[in-house]
């Protein structure tokens, strides 16, 4: 395969930064784009960014998504065959207190990529989705197939518009679209609002955790590595219509349009005192548990039926709970010398 050009937003991010440096890796050029806002530590995005502009064949630009005419400028000076979108305005609990960031990013800001892809011919836009838009449902593993009509956050709900503003892209203009709902995404390099961040930071410096729904939540924690091998597969594979839809039993992950919705997560869910054993193990160190009733916005659970993307490109996630543990904590350890940290998310 030749060397394509390939945008991915959000670059100076968790997913964005892993995702960038495989990418370059493996001999792609990629353009980064982000506006290195402070909803979290500004230096981690700045060191993440480094490492990327340390490689060849990487651009970055520094660009707000929600700014209409940057974006535009973006890809009328460049030839995208892809775009792997990835930036957004993240977290379930702080879309509680400032809905205002999501509309922006979240809405505003795909609809630019959205007409920057349409005007620009672009080949494929690869866009990230959430588990967090399954919401109320209860019935495991989750499966592309289910309803998703009740989400319990904006941030869930401005998630399920783009899968929606998306699928409107590929009906009307045959722009191939993928969205992929990520499952609780960790690893080195993680963001610190994160459950992970929080508990290694509280830890080592010897306070207690806060543990929501007394432990019993459990997350299909997805290592970093297996996020982005995921990604990469579906990048490779732009949607062709399906030719076997209906529109008298319609699936919602697919259409006659150039579209497809897939999860993308472990399949293992992990209750979260065990997630949390696994860390003390690693750390060498017990933690002091504050036990709290469940948070507004949270659901008990999440497990990804990932049997679709595994049928169509051989997705099959590889590290185990305590491997990638064991790799965050070294991560840490040598980053931080055991400071630093945020506010709790496990979604």
């Amino acid at each position: 395969m030749s060397p394509r050009k390939i945008l991915v937003t959000g670059a100076a991010g968790f997913i964005g930064f892993h995702l960038s440096r495989f990418l370059l890796d493996r001999g792609e050029s990629v353009v980064g784009c982000d506006n290195l806002n402070d909803y979290y530590d500004v230096r981690l995005k700045q060191d993440r960014l480094a490492l990327l502009e340390a490689l060849d064949a990487f651009e970055f630009h520094r660009v707000d998504i929600a700014d209409r005419d940057s974006v535009q400028r973006l890809f009328e000076s460049q030839a995208f065959d892809v775009v792997v979108h990835l930036a957004a305005q993240a977290g379930v609990r702080y879309s509680l207190t400032n809905p205002h960031a999501y509309v922006d990013s979240n809405l505003v800001g795909f609809v630019n990529l959205l007409e920057g892809c349409r005007r620009n011919e672009v080949g494929h836009l690869v866009y990230a989705s959430s588990s967090s838009v399954y919401g109320g449902n209860t019935r495991m593993p989750f499966a592309e197939s289910d309803n998703v009509d009740h989400p319990v956050s904006l941030y869930a709900a401005t998630k399920k518009a783009n899968e929606l503003m998306a699928h409107t892209y590929s009906h009307l203009y045959q722009l191939p679209t993928t969205g992929l709902r990520f499952f609780t995404v960790y690893g080195p390099w993680g963001r610190p609002d994160m459950a992970m961040f929080l508990f290694t930071k509280a830890i080592l410096e010897g306070r207690p955790i806060d543990v929501y729904n007394h432990g019993r939540m459990q997350r299909d924690f997805t290592y970093i590595d297996d996020i982005v091998d995921g990604i990469v597969r579906v990048m490779d594979k732009p949607p062709q219509p399906d030719s076997e839809w209906s529109s008298d039993a319609p699936d919602p992950s697919s259409s006659q349009a150039p579209y497809k919705i897939y999860n993308i997560g472990n399949n293992q869910p992990v209750e979260l005192t065990r997630f949390i054993e696994v860390l003390e193990a690693c750390l060498g160190r017990e933690a002091e548990k504050n036990l709290l009733p469940m948070q507004p916005g949270d659901v008990p659970a999440t497990c990804a039926d990932i049997d679709r993307l595994h049928r169509d490109v051989g997705f099959q996630p590889a590290t185990s709970i305590e491997e990638g543990v064991a790799r965050f904590v070294d991560w840490y350890r040598e980053y931080y010398g055991g400071e630093q940290g945020a506010s709790s998310e496990t979604n």
